[in-house]
C-alpha cells in the first residue's frame, strides 16, 4: 500500500518504518528540514533499540522516503497517517493545534479520496473537530480513523511488530476491511485487532495510561508506608504481584514516572473531565502522589547533606526519564537534579543516551562525565535515578574508591541492599531499611 506519515517524531518514525518493514511504499513527512536531511544521510534522530537498523534497511529496498513537501506525501498516498504532536497547553489540555493545521493544509492538497489516521494521542472529540475541519474546505470524499499508538520507549519497535492489540476506531465497514489488510502483518500470532467507535477509540488511549499511571504512584505511595512501618516493598510487590488478578507489570517502587506520555495524557484527562463536569478525583491523586514522590526522594538526599549542601557534591547515574531511551522529558531524574542544584549542591552525571539533551537543557548547571565510574570521583555519595542495565551489576570496589564517601542513594531499587552494604556502602533506597556495613552479618 501507497502510505503517507505526517510528524516524523517518535510515534511517527517507528510507525513509519514498521509499515514499511511489512513491504508498504511509506512517504514521512516533516517541516523540520534538518532532521529529514540527516534522516536522508541515515541519522537517527532519536534512540530507540532496532530502529536505525528498520529505517537504514527500508530506506536501501526503496519503501522509505523522505521529504518536507507535504504535497508530494498527499497526493502519493491513499492512507495518510497524522503523528505530530500534542503537548500540554498551560491548563493542561491537550494542544492539537498541530493536528488542525496539518487536517487544514491536507484538505487543501488532496484531490482525491484519502483514509485520514490520526496516531497521535488526542482528546476525546478531536474525530469530530478534524472531520468538520477537513469537511469545511472541500468536497473530496475521506474516511477518518482514530488508531492510538501504544509503543514503550525502549520497546516501542517490538511493540509495533507484536503488539498485545491494536484499537481501530471507524465508522465504515469498507474501511475496516482496509484497516485489517494494513494489521495482519503485524497479527501473525493471533488477531489482536479492536474496532470501535471513534470517541472510545480515543479515550481508551488516556485510560490505558491513567491506568499503568495508577499501579505505579500506588506502589510509591506505598512505598512512603513501608519506610515508616519498617516493610520492604520489594516484598510487598513480590506478594502482591504473585496474584494473577494484579501481575507483576508497572507495580516498581521508585522515584517516579516521566516521558511524553503519563503526564500529559493524565493532565489532559483531568481537563476532559472538568470540561464535562466530572471530577476525575482517581486521576488528580495519581498526578499528585508522581509529584511528591519526586519531591520527597530529592529532598530525603538534601537533608541528609544539610550541615554541608554548598560543599556537597553528588555524582548522578540516570538522566533519561527511563531506560533505553534518550528521552527527558519531565524526567524525574532532571526533576531532582534541579532540586540538587537550587539547594546549592554539586552534581556531576553520566548517562549513556540523554547526556547530551541533558547538557543542553542545563548547561553549565551540571558536569556530564563519559564514563559512569569518572562521574563518582571525589563525589560525596551517588544517586541512582535511571534503571539502566549497566547500572545493576556495578563493580563496588572501583566505586568504593572513586567516591569520598561509600553512600548510594539508589530511586530504582536496583540492588539487593546486603550487595552494596557488604561492600562498605552505606546504602538507601526506596521503601527498603537503609543497610549498613555493620547491620550485616
Amino acid at each position: 500500500m501507497d502510505i503517507c506519515v505526517i510528524g516524523i517524531g517518535y510515534v511517527g518514525l517507528v510507525t513509519a518504518s514498521c509499515l514499511a518493514e511489512a513491504g508498504n511504499k511509506v512517504i514521512c513527512v516533516d517541516n523540520d528540514a534538518d532532521k529529514i536531511n540527516r534522516l536522508k544521510n541515515g541519522q537517527i534522530p532519536i534512540y530507540e533499540p532496532g530502529l536505525t537498523e528498520l529505517v537504514q534497511h527500508n530506506e536501501k529496498a526503496g519503501r522509505l522516503h523522505f521529504t518536507t513537501e507535504l504535497k508530494t506525501g498527499v497526493d502519493n498516498a491513499r492512507i495518510i497517517y497524522l503523528a505530530v504532536g500534542t503537548p500540554s497547553a498551560p491548563d493542561g489540555s491537550a494542544d492539537i493545534s498541530a493536528i488542525l493545521s496539518v487536517a487544514s493544509a491536507i484538505a487543501d492538497i488532496m484531490r482525491d479520496y484519502k483514509i485520514i489516521i490520526t496516531k497521535s494521542t488526542v482528546p476525546v472529540g478531536t474525530h469530530k473537530q478534524v472531520t468538520e475541519l477537513i469537511k469545511s474546505k472541500t468536497d473530496v470524499r475521506f474516511d477518518y480513523v482514530s488508531n492510538p499508538e501504544f509503543l514503550k520507549e525502549g520497546s516501542a519497535v517490538e511493540d509495533f511488530m507484536k503488539p498485545d492489540r491494536i484499537i481501530i476506531g471507524c465508522e465504515s465497514p469498507k474501511v475496516r476491511e482496509i484497516m485489517k489488510q494494513v494489521c495482519t502483518p503485524f497479527m501473525r500470532k493471533g488477531n489482536r485487532l479492536i474496532f470501535m467507535d471513534t470517541i472510545s477509540a480515543e479515550l481508551s488511549k488516556y485510560a490505558a495510561n491513567v491506568m499503568l499511571a495508577t499501579r505505579i504512584s500506588f506502589m510509591n505511595e506505598l512505598s512512603g508506608l513501608c519506610e515508616k512501618l519498617g516493610a520492604d516493598i520489594e516484598l510487598v510487590r513480590h506478594g502482591i504481584g504473585s496474584d494473577n488478578r494484579i501481575g507483576r507489570s508497572f507495580i516498581f517502587a521508585g522515584v517516579g514516572y516521566g516521558g511524553s506520555c503519563f503526564p500529559k495524557d493524565i493532565r489532559a484527562l483531568i481537563h476532559t473531565g472538568n470540561e464535562n463536569n466530572t471530577e476525575m478525583k482517581i486521576t488528580k491523586a495519581v498526578h499528585q502522589v508522581n509529584t511528591d514522590q519526586q519531591g520527597r526522594f530529592a529532598q530525603r538526599i538534601i537533608d541528609y547533606f544539610k550541615t554541608q549542601l554548598n560543599q556537597t557534591t553528588l555524582a548522578v547515574w540516570g538522566l533519561a526519564f527511563k531506560a533505553k531511551t534518550d528521552d527527558i522529558r519531565e524526567s524525574p531524574a532532571l526533576y531532582c537534579v534541579g532540586q540538587f542544584i537550587n539547594a546549592g549542591i554539586k552534581v556531576q552525571a553520566f548517562d549513556p543516551e540523554a547526556a547530551a539533551a541533558a547538557k543542553q537543557q542545563l548547561g553549565d548547571k551540571i558536569e556530564i562525565f563519559e564514563n559512569s565510574y569518572d562521574a563518582l570521583k571525589n563525589a560525596d555519595a551517588l544517586i541512582i535515578l535511571t534503571d539502566w542495565q549497566e547500572f545493576r551489576n556495578p563493580d563496588f570496589d572501583t566505586m568504593k574508591s572513586k567516591l569520598k564517601k561509600p553512600v548510594i542513594f539508589d530511586g530504582r531499587n536496583l540492588y539487593e541492599p546486603d550487595i552494596p552494604a557488604k561492600a562498605g556502602f552505606v546504602y538507601h533506597s526506596i521503601g527498603r531499611k537503609t543497610a549498613s556495613p555493620g547491620e550485616i552479618a
